[in-house]
């Protein structure tokens, strides 16, 4: 008797960039970027089930959100099978807690789930770092949605280094209800900072904030924190800047947008701390939502396996 997984469930989380420099775009469009992402505890939940061709419905977060060859889930099922050479299908069934076009990469752990949750489905056997090198085919946040914990991304974000982090970060996010194109960010970005293509030097980060997450100490931390995009989704959406006074004013520690924004992270000493200055930030009534989250935490990971067996 073989036991065949009919059903396999996934769990990837969304991030949030702890430092984010950004260079001038490229010649083929990309900026070259420096960052330290962390996984937070806001997930991304993929179960794909046996079936012929690649379908994907969708819950929770984003169900208006398409679920067509654009979408970046099934574009990960699709490449996953050209380059494993199979025929089997999958049905994916996403449950969506992270914020839609929110900067914090829902959509590529989307992907990240996808890809890992075939892999095991369909016996495809691929290595982490072979599942790595096709998420960075998908998209830059991707490679990271896999790894999880907290890491620096050079190049697109793409290439993924792990870096040593103690203890756990509490941290209050301000969800809004109307995402942001990072498209549009970047070219905002481009016009405050006057920039055109460029082949000049990579941005790099301060050595300071990969030894603010060694010492464990949020307080460290907080002064750490930047994000060079902020400036520019605060011109796109300026009622930003409202989220994140009521941040200061609740007694965060410190508080940036998000990548590429709209969400807001703010950073809390401990558990209570986070509870009051959520607690405060609700009562001013600059976000849809609230929520509280921790990180580090894991990247996509197998939650459970179905099975049924057969001869």
């Amino acid at each position: 008797m073989t036991a065949t997984p009919i059903a396999v469930q996934v769990r990837a989380p969304g991030k949030i960039n702890l430092a984010l420099r950004v260079g001038a775009p490229r010649p083929d469009g990309y900026h070259p970027i420096a960052t330290v992402f962390q996984a937070v505890s806001l997930y991304e939940d993929v179960v794909a089930t046996r079936a012929d061709g690649i379908s994907l419905e969708i819950h929770g977060r984003g169900e208006d959100l398409p679920v067509d060859a654009t979408n970046l889930a099934v574009r990960a099922a699709v490449l996953l099978c050209e380059t494993s050479g199979t025929r089997a299908g999958a049905h994916l069934s996403l449950t969506k807690q992270v914020p839609v076009a929110g900067g914090m990469a829902g959509g590529s752990a989307d992907a990240a789930a996808t890809l890992l949750a075939c892999d095991q489905l369909w016996g495809t056997g691929l290595s982490r770092d072979e599942l790595a090198e096709l998420a960075s085919e998908l998209g830059a946040d991707v490679p990271f949605a896999l790894t999880g914990m907290s890491a620096m991304g050079t190049g697109r974000g793409d290439l993924i280094t792990p870096v040593m982090s103690r203890g756990t970060y509490h941290w209050v996010l301000a969800v809004q209800d109307e995402g942001l194109s990072t498209p549009e960010v970047f070219r905002e970005y481009d016009q405050l900072q006057h920039l055109d293509l460029d082949d000049g030097p990579a941005p790099r980060l301060d050595d300071a904030v990969l030894a603010a997450l060694l010492s464990g100490d949020p307080i460290q931390l907080s002064r750490q924190l930047g994000n060079d995009l902020q400036e520019a989704a605060l011109e796109l959406r300026p009622e930003l800047g409202d989220v994140l006074a009521a941040a200061d004013r609740a007694g965060a520690l410190a508080a940036l947008v998000s990548g590429s924004g709209p969400t807001v992270a703010a950073l809390a000493l401990d558990h209570a701390h986070a509870v009051s200055v959520a607690g405060v930030m609700r009562a001013a009534e600059v976000a849809k939502e609230i929520l509280l989250v921790t990180g580090p935490v894991p990247g996509a990971r197998v939650l459970e396996h179905v099975h049924s067996r057969r001869p």
